[in-house]
């Protein structure tokens, strides 16, 4: 059977993506002044404008302003209303909440006694997501991919000044087309690239194709049915939050999969990994990332739910899609006895509580080697599940 996936990524200059790297560049400036900040920072761009707003409880003196101010520089707002120096910035911070740092600081179990990795309940109720397959080196989904590399190569371009007309803003999307499985060619490509007044459409659409398309793409993929939409409005010079509000955590299927696996709702941005919206999402990549890489099924998607101030996950599921080696069920109870799902637990794996967020914040949260959820570190323990079901058989 033929069918069509399509995933889209933004530039670090998209209105949203703005934000997403405020914030979590506050945090890293926050961890780096106090490695147990509790921070959950949120930002709204619009025209002229930005707002920061949320909760943060840290031994730590950051000035926002500024970190907002360099973020906006660096991405490259050097002109017009939302320039690095002419925008105007607001702020309204406060500490987290008493009633959830009750739940936080000491969960149930460790009220009860538990031990030292009970320390840390939950921040909040919820159910986080994690997926892999074989589709990529990365064991990701390949439309994502491609997308995310369509717009890091455009931004790219524009800061080397191989393209001198480009702008911080540009959205991107892909559409893969798969024969059962496998991905055997791509459909459709669509680019939206924020460019100065005096280019032409006809320069944009040849040199983006020239000089984005033709060097993420592999050639074996594209053919003569492919469709190219290159700036299909004709005209976008107004871009950035000049054009478009932006909002900290309102792009999470570009920050995670593109759409292939469901999603708990929580963003990431801004939030300090005792949010387990952020740092359990992290973890059932990790744990996913690893079964496929041990062998154990070829696809999977993981659900982890916890209730706030617990923890312990209340839920852990795994679906294999039917390429699983065992019964999913199997592999639940595996994932469970193999990888801690502790807050404090998936601190310590991962290491998070170093000044790592700012560079997840814009062509995605997965796929990047850079990251240490990313890691397959644990292959060799996942598989002996494979040779003691061999040895049943």
């Amino acid at each position: 059977m033929r069918r069509f996936f399509t995933s889209e990524s933004v530039t670090e200059g998209h209105p949203d993506k703005v934000c997403d790297k405020i914030s979590d560049s506050i945090l890293d400036e926050l961890i780096r002044q106090d490695a147990d900040a509790r921070s959950a920072v949120e930002c709204c761009a619009a025209h002229n404008t930005l707002f920061i707003a949320g909760e943060v409880s840290a031994d730590a003196a950051v000035d926002y302003e500024a970190v907002a101010r360099r973020v906006i520089r660096e991405i490259g707002y050097h002109h017009g209303s939302f320039a690095y120096d002419a925008c105007k910035v607001f702020e309204l911070i406060h500490g987290q909440s008493a009633d959830i740092a009750l739940g936080v600081d000491a969960s149930l179990e460790k009220k009860a006694g538990g031990e030292e990795l009970d320390s840390l309940g939950a921040g909040d109720q919820g159910m986080m997501f994690g997926y892999a397959c074989r589709e990529t080196e990365e064991l990701m989904p390949l439309p994502i991919v491609l997308a995310h590399k369509l717009a890091r190569r455009l931004t790219e371009l524009r800061k080397s000044k191989e393209i001198p007309y480009l702008r911080p803003d540009g959205k991107t999307q892909v559409t893969v087309e798969y024969e059962g499985k496998k991905p055997v060619r791509v459909d459709t490509i669509v680019i939206s690239a924020q460019h100065k007044e005096t280019v032409s459409h006809e320069q944009i659409e040849r040199d983006l194709k020239e000089l984005v398309v033709k060097a993420v793409i592999p050639a074996e993929l594209l053919d003569g049915g492919t469709k190219y939409y290159i700036n299909p409005t004709g005209k976008f010079c107004i871009g950035g939050p000049e054009g478009d509000s932006g909002l900290t955590g309102r792009k999470i299927v570009v920050d995670t999969y593109g759409g292939r696996c469901a999603h708990g709702g929580g963003a990431f941005s801004g939030k300090d990994p005792t949010k387990v919206d952020r740092s359990a999402a992290y973890m059932a990549r990790y744990v996913c990332k690893n079964l496929v890489a041990a062998g154990l099924c070829d696809e999977v998607e993981l659900e982890i739910a916890y209730a706030i101030g617990v923890a312990h996950p209340v839920s852990v599921f795994i679906d294999t899609f039917g390429s699983g080696k065992l019964a999913d069920d199997r592999i639940a109870e595996i994932v469970k006895k193999e990888f801690d799902l502790r807050p404090s637990a998936i601190i310590r794996t991962l290491d998070l509580r170093r000044p790592i967020y700012a560079q997840t914040a814009a062509y995605g949260h997965f796929g990047s080697a850079d990251f240490p959820w990313e890691k397959c570190d644990r292959v060799g323990d996942l598989r002996r599940y494979l040779a003691d079901a061999d040895a049943i058989k």
